[in-house]
């Protein structure tokens, strides 16, 4: 028994020197990287749970589950590096068209691991990490909804970086929200400003300065977008290999670095992060001058 707990406790230390070691080669190598300009925004579509959890004979679930303890290293090491908002894109809203019972599963998890998150000894109040919820939470089951919204009340203060979940998300619902509620905004004022009172539920088109006044405007539009609460991200990053956005920040990504890893997200590391900061960095400027093009 002695014996025993004398190499548990050799273990524990072994554990603890190299946890530390790697701690000091992340501090170098993102010092190393900091001379650099670091994004300020980078943006992950979590892919693969699925197939990691049955390429490991794993539950089903158990994928997701490796998917969120990978998120949560990787937002340690943007936190490390200087990296201010990280978003993840959870659940879209064309998840919902998938198997009833697979999809509770989801919001189920989901209210368990904002709990989590919640904890005191949790990275995100360790870090100071402001949570945002981002998509129509109308969809979402009503715990799941009251847990999303619990989060974002209680770290509403916190401002050391920002984490944004996409759930219920989808570009193309984000746009025509952001349409809807830009027209209704619109509607109101030119029914404020009707002497007759009417209740006329239509905006006339004309070219006289009083009608463009009162037109949809692009700003109006990006200030509508359930991402207005953020910057524009600088790099995108889809795991699995696979070359497309799945209508995830179509309308925020015009000038981003996208970057596509063969491995299925809970296999991100260290080492793709240095890499797509790297390129980001080796690219950064052509993407600022066409931004400044527009």
């Amino acid at each position: 028994m002695i014996m025993k707990m004398k190499m548990e406790g050799v273990q524990d230390s072994v554990t603890r020197f190299l946890g530390k070691l790697k701690f000091l080669f992340r501090k170098f190598v993102f010092a190393v990287l900091s001379v650099g300009p670091i994004p300020t925004h980078i943006a992950f579509i979590m892919d693969g749970n699925r197939r990691f959890a049955r390429k490991h004979n794993l539950k089903d679930g158990s994928g997701h589950r490796a998917g969120f303890l990978a998120l949560m290293l990787m937002l340690r090491y943007c936190y490390e590096l200087g990296v201010k908002y990280v978003t993840a894109y959870a659940f879209s809203v064309d998840n919902f068209n998938r198997d009833p019972e697979e999809v509770k599963h989801v919001m189920d998890l989901m209210v368990e691991k904002i709990e989590e998150l919640l904890k005191e000894e949790s990275i995100v109040n360790s870090y100071g990490v402001r949570l945002h919820f981002i998509g129509n939470l109308k969809l979402l089951s009503e715990t799941a909804r009251a847990a999303a919204e619990k989060a974002m009340a209680a770290t509403a203060k916190n401002n050391t970086v920002v984490l944004l979940i996409c759930v219920a998300y989808s570009s193309t619902d984000e746009i025509v929200n952001a349409v809807q509620e830009s027209y209704n905004e619109k509607l109101h004022t030119l029914q404020d400003l009707n002497p007759n009172g009417s209740n006329d539920n239509q905006i006339n088109v004309g070219y006289s300065e009083k009608d463009l006044e009162f037109a949809v405007k692009l700003s109006d539009l990006e200030r509508r977008m359930y991402m207005s609460v953020s910057p524009d991200p600088d790099i995108l990053v889809r795991t699995s290999g696979a070359n497309r956005l799945s209508n995830f920040l179509l309308w925020q990504s015009t000038h981003t670095y996208l970057y596509s890893p063969a491995a299925l997200w809970p296999e991100i590391s260290l080492w793709h992060l240095i890499w797509m900061v790297l390129n980001f960095q080796r690219i950064k400027h052509n993407l600022e001058k066409k931004r400044k093009q527009l």
